[in-house]
C-alpha cells in the first residue's frame, strides 16, 4: 500500500487493493518477510492475487486458494507445509485485525518479528 497519489494497484490483476485486509504486502510484512524500511518500495497485491502466501492461510472465513505447480503445497514437505499453514494464518489473523486495534504501523508484526528486528536493528 504506497505510492500513495497512484493509489493501491495490484501488480497482478490491476485493481485496487481497498483495504489493508487484502494486501498481501502488509501480510508479509506482519510476518517479517518486508522490512519497515522496504514498505515503500514494494509492490502491492491482493493476498488472493498471490495463491504461493494465500495458499497457507486456513480459516473458515478465508476461501481457500489453490497454488498450482512447483511451489504447490501438495507437492512439499507435510512438516513445512503444516509451519507455513501456522504461521501464515497467524499473520493472516492480525491482518484482520489491524484496523481495529489502532497500532501504528511498526507494531503491525508479530511479536516475534519485532523481537527479531530489535535484535537486529538497535536503533529500532
Amino acid at each position: 500500500m504506497v505510492l500513495c497519489d497512484t493509489g493501491y494497484v495490484c501488480d497482478v490483476c490491476g485493481t485496487d487493493v481497498e483495504a489493508i485486509t487484502e494486501s498481501d504486502l502488509y501480510l508479509r510484512y506482519i510476518m517479517g518477510e518486508v522490512h519497515p524500511l522496504d514498505l515503500p518500495k514494494q509492490r502491492e497485491r491482493h493476498i488472493r492475487c498471490n495463491p504461493v502466501m494465500a495458499q497457507y492461510i486456513v480459516d473458515s472465513v478465508f476461501e481457500p486458494v489453490v497454488c498450482d505447480g512447483a511451489f504447490a503445497k501438495i507437492n512439499l514437505d507435510a512438516e513445512y507445509v503444516k509451519q507455513q499453514e501456522m504461521l501464515v494464518t497467524r499473520a493472516w489473523r492480525r491482518l484482520q485485525e489491524i484496523p481495529k486495534l489502532g497500532l501504528t504501523i511498526p507494531e503491525y508484526p508479530l511479536p516475534e518479528v519485532i523481537v527479531r528486528w530489535n535484535k537486529y536493528d538497535p536503533e529500532a
